[in-house]
């Protein structure tokens, strides 16, 4: 159905004959096969990645307000990217990775580091890595001031996230990375339930919680810094994914691997088709549903604690 939308207009069979079909018409099998589909693919993508990032993040905290856009990790491998685009003058995509990755680890260490005295607690976590995301936004909107404008107006149009104009060539390097990332993840679905009982039982269970929460944080990271180099930052679904997969299937935790990569990807997919009917960027349709599910979470939590 997303595959529909655009100029050229296409129903539901000419799509559906030209994934099909090689045979059929070929205009319509280059708009769909060579234009749109890759954009879906990289939804699906963005979504799977986004959604199991904010998983690993809230069940480390075990706190529905832990995912990477409020702990920081996110504008921390954007601020990697606006390095790598607007001071070292590279564009592409595997530069930018290396920015995102760069971006994403260094600040995660930093708040690890001023959030752990002792023990790691998960409010100090998320306290630090607000002050620190606000501290890397402001640098990002410095350098984007300091320079001129054509070079603002890339960084920018990057910044609001977006899925057009990324083919294969972009999809095929990020599916790779995605599958050895999630197939390193794999096993924190087993520990990190185990962690939320606390320490002492995940001691006694024979799970390191400091090694644990220490790669739980580098795979988080890896993941954002996937979507963040090849669609720019593409905010809140690492909040709101985990939370809207624990309702559907009923979970105790939102570490539900596939089920919480399938409402990721889901979520971006609707609003990549919602941004296209709507002539905007999928980030900018993000923000805005996203930021009314963080009132309404706030709000939720705010009652619950009274």
């Amino acid at each position: 159905a997303s595959m529909t939308i655009g100029a050229y207009d296409l129903g539901l069979g000419a799509v559906l004959r030209a994934v099909f079909d090689p045979a059929s018409d070929p205009d319509a099998r280059q708009v769909v096969v060579e234009w749109r589909l890759p954009r879906v693919l990289f939804a699906v993508l963005c979504g799977a990645a986004l959604a199991l990032s904010g998983g690993i993040f809230q069940s480390l905290t075990r706190n529905p307000l832990g995912s990477p856009d409020i702990i920081g990790f996110g504008v921390g491998a954007q601020f990697g990217v606006t390095l790598v685009m607007i001071v070292l003058g590279h564009n592409t995509y595997g530069y930018k990775a290396a920015g995102a990755i760069v971006g994403g680890l260094v600040t995660a260490l930093l708040v690890y580091a001023l959030a752990t005295k002792g023990t790691l607690s998960s409010f100090r976590l998320i306290i630090v890595g607000i002050g620190v995301s606000a501290g890397l936004g402001s640098l990002t909107s410095w350098i984007l001031v300091s320079v001129s404008v054509e070079q603002a107006m890339m960084a920018a149009t990057w910044g609001a996230g977006s899925l057009a104009s990324l083919g294969f060539d972009q999809l095929v390097p990020a599916a790779v990375v995605l599958g050895g990332t999630v197939l390193v993840a794999v096993p924190l679905h087993r520990t990190l339930p185990v962690l939320e009982m606390g320490d002492d039982a995940a001691t006694a269970l024979g799970i390191s919680p400091g090694r644990t929460r220490f790669a739980a944080m580098i795979v988080g990271v890896m993941l954002v810094a996937l979507v963040t180099a090849a669609a720019g930052p593409i905010s809140f679904i690492a909040l709101a994914a985990p939370q809207i997969c624990q309702r559907l299937t009923r979970s105790s935790t939102p570490m539900a691997t596939a089920s919480v990569m399938l409402t990721g990807a889901a979520l971006v997919v609707v609003s990549d088709a919602t941004a296209q009917l709507l002539s905007v960027q999928v980030g900018v349709v993000t923000v805005s549903v996203g930021g009314l599910y963080l009132a309404w979470l706030l709000a939720r939590q705010y009652r619950n604690r009274t």
